[in-house]
């Protein structure tokens, strides 16, 4: 009955900010359901059992400033994560108290731009980690589809992408501008996207570490991106060199170009009161190089040449980036001119936006993510290990490319569909649901249904 809530509670004195259900456990006798508030609390209700209830930092000792973003760690019953505006992300156990003390930490690990802090405690205790992640507030984060990496989006304007067990950065990317505010995966784990304070949506390739696209439709900062897991390609389709040449008797065509199929769809909600939806396609994920370099793709495996867009093993737990030139996907072939399109886009204002003077010869030096190592050596900016990017010096690398060195995507459909600014956006399989700051929750049909 959508005129009766099932439940409806008032707070003085503080606001919800954020909340998540636990999926894994909800059944007909239990829905576990955690909610962040301004002042830095975090409340675990039981919707069906009505009189359980918990409130961890109650006496803000563990973190003054307000929740983000809550989440239940995925498939785990107890175990949830907190994130603040402090830049602080805390691991709690449901089932353990908070000390009556502000918690004392020790240094578990720390890399490029982050630190991790065990508590100090002789029984377990509440928070059982303490991640600091780069500077300002840790605005959101999001499970890869299966569980193992983390990817965290901050006011510095970085993306950064830990193996969870092991505390270890898989992989980074800086914003054009501003903070980045949300952040999702694509159901297969391979691409991420992130929205922001420079109005873009940008798609980073979790296999590749590199920027793939960036999506420029909205007139303000991008509060929402969803990856809708009901259309598109169900599986992600093999890069185009690859499909089908094999078994054919004769080799496929270098000039006959498939139409692009569309392999992902995502949306967008933002600021300006406006929806967007977006395709990623083949053409943008394996770009191919031009006619007259085009080389043959017979036997390429064997040189140890890597094909362009052909992601690294996933199945890396511990192992950061690689340095360039040690054969990864991440350095293409001298011979395979990059993906740039700027005959394109050549009259779009956003390329007018160009760094400092100074900044083109900068970007030479870097190629990759390799420079990120345990042994502390420092990718570009020379960030300490919570230090703000330098974005004069990381624009135009691999961390952040100009916007005419990577694809720029056009929205399929843009449409205002609030007054207020879309502060929600999730697909469902017969619906999408948005919502906005007015506090109207709407869905909307999908087309046929």
């Amino acid at each position: 009955d959508l005129h009766k809530p099932i439940d409806k509670r008032i707070y003085k004195g503080t606001q919800p900010t954020c909340h998540d259900f636990n999926q894994f456990t909800a059944a007909a006798d239990t829905i576990a359901l955690l909610v962040g508030f301004s002042a830095g609390q975090v409340q675990y209700l039981d919707l069906v059992k009505k009189d359980t209830s918990k409130l961890f930092n109650e006496e803000r000792l563990i973190d003054k400033t307000k929740v983000t973003f809550v989440k239940w760690l995925p498939e785990t019953e107890r175990l949830f994560l907190a994130s603040h505006a402090s830049g602080h992300l805390y691991l709690y156990d449901a089932e353990q108290p908070c000390g009556a003390a502000a918690p004392q930490y020790n240094l578990l690990t720390q890399g490029e731009g982050f630190s991790v802090f065990a508590c100090k405690s002789k029984t377990p205790r509440n928070p059982l980690l303490k991640w600091a992640v780069g500077e300002g507030a840790l605005n959101e984060f999001a499970f890869s589809p299966d569980g193992r990496s983390l990817a965290c989006v901050s006011q510095d304007g970085c993306l950064r992408v830990f193996h969870f067990d092991s505390m270890l950065l898989q992989g980074m990317m800086k914003s054009y501008f501003g903070g980045l505010l949300c952040v999702c995966w694509s159901p297969d784990g391979r691409y991420v996207v992130t929205g922001g304070e420079d109005d873009l949506v940008t798609v980073w390739s979790f296999a590749e570490g590199r920027v793939v696209a960036r999506g420029h439709g909205h007139k303000s900062w991008v509060n929402a991106v969803a990856f809708d897991p009901f259309t598109g390609a169900a599986q992600a389709p093999q890069p185009p060199e690859l499909s089908g040449g094999e078994e054919e008797d004769e080799p496929p065509d270098p000039l006959v170009r498939r139409s692009p199929a569309v392999t992902y769809r995502f949306g967008s909600a933002g600021q300006d009161t406006q929806f967007c939806l977006w395709d990623l396609t083949e053409d943008v994920l394996y770009p191919r190089p031009p006619l007259s370099r085009a080389r043959t793709l017979t036997g390429s495996g064997d040189a140890g040449v890597p094909v362009p867009g052909l992601p690294r093993s996933l199945s890396r737990s511990n192992s950061l980036p690689q340095p360039a030139g040690t054969g990864s996907a991440r350095s293409p072939p001298p011979d395979v001119p990059p993906a740039l399109s700027v005959g394109r886009f050549a009259t779009l204002t956003l390329q007018e936006r160009k760094g400092p003077p100074g900044t083109e010869k900068e970007h030479k030096r870097y190629h990759s993510l390799g420079n990120i190592s345990r042994s502390g050596e420092k990718p570009p900016g020379g960030a300490g290990s919570r230090g703000r990017l330098d974005t004069a010096k990381v624009l135009g690398t691999a961390l952040c490319p100009r916007i005419h060195e990577v694809p720029l995507l056009e929205p399929l459909v843009c449409k205002k569909i609030a007054h207020e600014r879309l502060t929600v956006l999730l697909f469902l399989e017969d619906c999408i649901v948005t919502a906005c700051q007015e506090g109207l929750i709407c869905t909307w049909a999908r087309p046929g249904k």
